[in-house]
């Protein structure tokens, strides 16, 4: 085995620690009332794994243009359009400290930028969680009152992260 791994295994990493990840986080939240958001609907994988399984609670899109697949796209009024910077702080006026789950997989390829975001959009995501809720990150975080959770079953280490206020 070589040293360092495959781009198709860093991917398949991400996918399946992803799906871990969420899972787990969709079970321990189930008896929360809080909506669940999903920052970045890109082909909307996500988004739509994560309506088959959250059945009692709406799941909002963050995201700058709806380019998802047809199966994968939201009804209009669960999607919130815009750049983050605006639309978190505005979800705040709008819902207040309420969500239950966050997930977010807003990176791209270059992790250097990806963790300059990382450190720019935590504090627009820290006040929006709900007391006991969990936030699933494809990057590192960096709250200031959440507190970093072990991984679940499954889940690949520096692939997925989980945090709770």
């Amino acid at each position: 085995m070589p040293a360092t791994e495959s781009r198709l295994d860093l991917f398949i990493d991400r996918m399946v620690s992803q799906r871990a990840c969420l899972d787990f986080a969709i079970a321990e939240t189930q008896g929360m009332s809080g909506p669940v958001f999903e920052l970045g609907l890109g082909n909307g994988r996500t988004y739509h794994h994560m309506v088959q399984y959250v059945t009692n609670r709406p799941v909002y899109v963050f995201e700058r243009a709806v380019a998802s697949h047809p199966d994968s796209t939201p009804p209009e009024d669960r999607v919130i359009l815009g750049d983050v910077r605006e639309t978190l702080p505005a979800a705040l006026d709008r819902f207040g400290a309420t969500a239950s789950l966050i997930h977010a997989d807003l990176g791209g390829h270059n992790r250097e930028k990806n963790d300059a975001f990382a450190r720019f959009v935590s504090p627009l995501i820290e006040p929006l969680l709900a007391p006991g809720g969990l936030m699933v990150s494809s990057d590192r975080m960096y709250f200031e009152s959440l507190t970093e959770l072990a991984l679940p079953d499954g889940a690949v280490d520096g692939r997925c992260f989980v945090y709770q206020r």
